[in-house]
């Protein structure tokens, strides 16, 4: 898991971006599906053709970074935001862009708190026309990628939002065997309001759509009033701000979940959203839930989770898949 983790977070693709992501999870996922297709919004979607429910699983494979929108004289490159960015994480971090250009991003402000507008990536030109040799108005930045191991289980690295979910779902398309008729849709655009799962969504018309996506937790700088941590397993989703979960399909979660001894935890999100929104409101609706990673300093450069969490979401991706 590790391994793959990697391999999708040194994958750099924001919102609208996703082209070299999307490749790498084909080239891990081709033998193991019926079919795979990529629609018009850029969704990788693989089946497992089946007879029995039609289940939808979503990951998003984008990520929060930076578009190049003006070059300065000076050779400094202005940047407007790809998602929700928490400014003051991404200040004076190393950047890269999708051609490999390195920089850092500089707050040109006194605020503790800069605004997008206020900053710029300095990648060390000399002026305008040397920036403009390596750097074309339009071009993406990410705050750099990186995966570290801490203490017992736990990684700090940036973006396991969401290339966790996309890792767990890879992973579960290896080891399940299943009646149901699967579809595990790797999504577009999730940063920047959840685009690419709707129109996945209206197409495959799913009876069950489950996200696999991060979650808050409730220590480390998170909601005090959440009960999730880290450690002590997936969580379930009950309600975010974007979404109201369907009580049969948490009922049945839980179940399949205590079933099989798989750890869980009860969650409510004051704040965010998820792709479980659009699949619950698309074409005819359908009935979802999320499988929810519980994750410290989200949309930060140290994003943090605990290894356990991520085995029992495989676990319990696999036995819904399964079990439903």
């Amino acid at each position: 898991m590790r391994d793959l983790l990697k391999k999708l977070m040194y994958t750099p693709s924001v919102s609208g971006r996703e082209d070299r992501v999307r490749e790498v999870i084909y080239n891990e996922i081709k033998d193991y599906c019926d079919e795979i297709s990529t629609d018009a919004m850029g969704n990788l979607i693989a089946r497992k053709i089946g007879n029995g429910k039609k289940i939808m699983f979503c990951a998003h494979m984008d990520e929060i970074g930076f578009f190049a929108t003006y070059i300065t004289g000076d050779g400094d490159i202005k940047v407007s935001p790809v998602g929700g960015i928490n400014t003051l994480s991404a200040s004076h971090q190393c950047v890269v862009s999708e051609s490999g250009v390195r920089g850092v991003l500089v707050p040109n402000s006194s605020k503790d708190k800069p605004k997008c507008e206020d900053m710029y990536i300095d990648i060390g030109a000399k002026n305008k026309k040397q920036a403009e040799k390596i750097v074309k108005i339009g071009d993406f930045f990410v705050c750099e990628p990186k995966l570290e191991k801490l203490q017992n289980q736990r990684y700090i690295g940036r973006p396991f939002d969401d290339r966790v979910g996309c890792a767990i779902m890879i992973d579960a398309i290896k080891k399940v065997k299943s009646e149901n008729d699967l579809y595990f849709v790797f999504s577009v655009q999730e940063e920047v309001g959840g685009r690419g799962a709707k129109p996945a969504a209206f197409a495959i018309a799913p009876d069950y759509g489950i996200a696999i996506d991060v979650t808050m937790v409730g220590e480390k700088g998170g909601p005090g009033e959440m009960d999730v941590k880290l450690g002590r397993g997936c969580a379930i989703k009950i309600k975010d701000s974007s979404v109201i979960s369907s009580p049969e399909l948490v009922k049945k979660m839980r179940e399949i979940a205590m079933d099989g001894k798989i750890k869980y935890q009860d969650e409510i999100l004051p704040a965010g959203g998820t792709d479980a929104s659009p699949m619950q409101i698309a074409g005819r609706g359908a009935k979802v839930s999320v499988i929810s990673i519980p994750t410290a300093h989200i949309h930060t450069s140290c994003e943090m989770i605990d290894m356990f969490d991520v085995k029992e979401a495989v676990k319990l991706t696999v036995a819904l898949a399964e079990k439903l």
